[in-house]
């Protein structure tokens, strides 16, 4: 069971895909809780507990991706007011489920009655976003992330698409929409920070997985987000 567990958590940070054609098969993907920790959606139903609270109990690394951690909450969720379901984060603390450090929330468990959770059950949390581009934008003009710098340098003057690391595309071919975190004008191969402008197509989670930075501008971000946990944390 433990097994059949990671195996659960690994292919859901892996299937959060983009929305799929109305005939399109629909895919489904379940994530169990542990049997020490399953719990009837009536007794989730019935507990009287804080709006999204989060265990440190409930806390688990995808074993794919070490920098990303599912935090289990409890319900009312996001996702469901009767169901737990899993905060995705890059701090391996339990934040506050509310939190806009977390990326977003995957179900944790169905009703009897569902055949499984779909791949588009991933819920983004819109508070995650302006601090993604936050923390890029400061990376990029303090000039943490070598790989930017050396991008610019080899483009030399226009436009440079920040990528996502989960999706590289070819050498010298623009990448998908859904992977282009942003665009920044590039002159006399220098980054203009201030040109910085977001992709409104860009998705945190594809059918890729979910978000991977180029390890500087990775690390910014854990930086930022730390900071901002714990400035929630002390209100």
């Amino acid at each position: 069971m433990q097994a059949r567990f990671w195996h659960s958590l690994t292919r859901t940070a892996a299937a959060c895909s983009r929305l799929r054609p109305p005939n399109a098969r629909r895919l489904s993907f379940s994530v169990p809780l542990s049997p020490a920790r399953h719990v009837s959606s009536h007794r989730y139903a019935t507990r009287q507990r804080h709006p999204y609270s989060t265990s440190s109990e409930s806390s688990f690394t995808d074993p794919s991706r070490p920098d990303l951690h599912y935090h289990l909450v409890d319900p009312p969720t996001p996702v469901s007011s009767r169901l737990p379901a899993f905060a995705l984060s890059f701090l391996p603390s339990s934040p506050l489920a509310s939190s806009s450090t977390v990326l977003g929330w995957l179900p944790a468990a169905t009703t009897g009655t569902d055949d499984g959770a779909g791949l588009n059950d991933f819920k983004e949390n819109p508070e995650f976003r302006p601090l993604l581009h936050e923390a890029i934008q400061d990376g990029l003009r303090e000039g943490v992330d070598d790989i930017q710098i050396n991008g610019a340098a080899q483009l030399g003057e226009g436009w440079m698409h920040i990528h996502d690391d989960r999706n590289i595309p070819a050498l010298g071919r623009i990448g998908d929409p859904d992977d282009i975190i942003a665009s920044v004008l590039v002159q006399a191969g220098k980054i203009q920070p201030e040109t910085y402008q977001a992709m409104p197509s860009y998705r945190l989670c594809t059918s890729d997985g979910p978000i991977q930075l180029t390890p500087g501008l990775a690390q910014k971000l854990q930086a930022v987000l730390e900071e901002r946990a714990r400035s929630e944390s002390s209100v």
